[in-house]
């Protein structure tokens, strides 16, 4: 076998979207974890990064934490993971608290869980170990599990490109808004655009849609959009 050729242990699935996220008992940084039970009702994000101690994580974990009440807010959860152990996450974090500043955020203290994985048997369920680019360290995952416990969106960076947390963010609230209104969101949606209703089923319906004086705005009978109150919107997801 050459060197290029991989074997069976270096391929490890990736759950698809629309599947039951695999189960786990976890050591973290906040005690033991079950997952995804103990998430059941809320809306979840298990992302994974390479390792302790370094740049690219230290800026994405002050993120997070900075962000975590406005995720919370929005019935999700946070769960980070790496391969490291756990004295070491907690050697980290304390240093991220007491001596980092990054983008204006400082004195950041890391309170959702971090999820200990030396044996790398989370990171292997979840398809975060991807030997094209390390077989060492988990690549940036992010899986969004709703509280039905099924996964609906996965985006994965590699080791050198940190995060968008506005695009986590938005695509938080977009499919949470798909969900509670029954309607798609277009590209670049964000809460007060407007919304694509599903196509016509049939050529009676998309008859209707295209003479039609309701509330749509109908391009062609297979692309029809309709407002959506930004403030409906976010009353319907956030937490008073």
């Amino acid at each position: 076998m050459n060197s290029l050729e991989t074997t069976p242990q270096d391929t490890f699935a990736i759950p698809r979207i629309g599947d039951k996220a695999p189960e786990f008992k976890a050591v973290t940084t906040q005690g033991d974890i079950n997952y995804p039970s103990d998430y059941k009702g809320k809306w979840s994000i298990l992302f994974s990064h390479p390792a302790d101690f370094t740049p690219v994580c230290t800026s994405e974990f002050m993120t997070f934490a900075h962000l975590e009440e406005k995720f919370e807010k929005a019935n999700c959860s946070l769960i980070g993971l790496s391969i490291d152990g756990l004295y070491s996450h907690i050697a980290w974090l304390r240093t991220i608290k007491d001596k980092i500043e990054f983008n204006g955020m400082k004195n950041i203290e890391v309170k959702f869980p971090l999820i200990e994985d030396i044996s790398m048997e989370v990171a292997k369920k979840y398809g975060m170990i991807q030997p094209g680019e390390s077989k060492t360290q988990a690549v940036r995952a992010v899986f969004f599990v709703d509280p039905n416990e099924t996964v609906r969106a996965i985006i994965y960076y590699p080791l050198s490109l940190g995060r968008n947390f506005d695009e986590l963010y938005r695509a938080l609230i977009a499919m949470q808004t798909s969900d509670k209104f029954n309607v798609a969101t277009p590209a670049d949606w964000n809460p007060g655009d407007d919304v694509i209703v599903s196509p016509a089923g049939s050529c009676g319906v998309a008859e209707e849609r295209m003479t039609s004086t309701e509330d749509l705005d109908c391009k062609d009978w297979f692309f029809c959009t309709k407002k959506l109150d930004k403030d409906l919107v976010l009353d319907s997801i956030l937490k008073k």
